[in-house]
């Protein structure tokens, strides 16, 4: 009897353990790389199933479930916009996002095809 309540006990604290884990990795700040998309993807589909449209302010990313939205901050001035995910990419291992071009354009020059960039989830 003593041995099950023992074990019933470990096995609370590493379930608690690992969900305490687990539960803030998506709310965490991270910083990769951005791209933005080429005028060709306009009026094609995205993963999502919406129609792409490089003035609005969309993003996407491999792992961040479609219709989240995140604030981008270029590292290099300090700019922010908030995107929508609606896309599944960049396909580079360098980057982590491919924004719009309007939101881009927002936070950085469309002249240079990448710029530094942390991302976190907002409500």
């Amino acid at each position: 009897m003593m041995k099950r309540f023992i074990l019933v006990i470990i096995m609370m604290i590493s379930t608690l353990g690992v969900y305490s884990f687990t539960g803030n990795t998506l709310d965490a700040k991270k910083t990769s790389y951005a791209s933005y998309y080429h005028d060709k993807f306009n009026g094609r589909k995205t993963a999502s199933g919406e129609i792409f449209s490089n003035s609005k302010f969309t993003a996407a990313n491999r792992t961040l479930p479609f219709g989240t939205n995140i604030r981008v901050t270029n590292l290099n001035n300090g700019k922010q916009v908030i995107v929508k995910i609606n896309d599944r990419g960049p396909f580079h291992a360098s980057r982590a996002l491919d924004i719009s071009k309007a939101a881009f354009d927002e936070i950085g020059d469309i002249n240079r095809g990448t710029i530094p960039v942390e991302y976190e989830i907002v409500d």
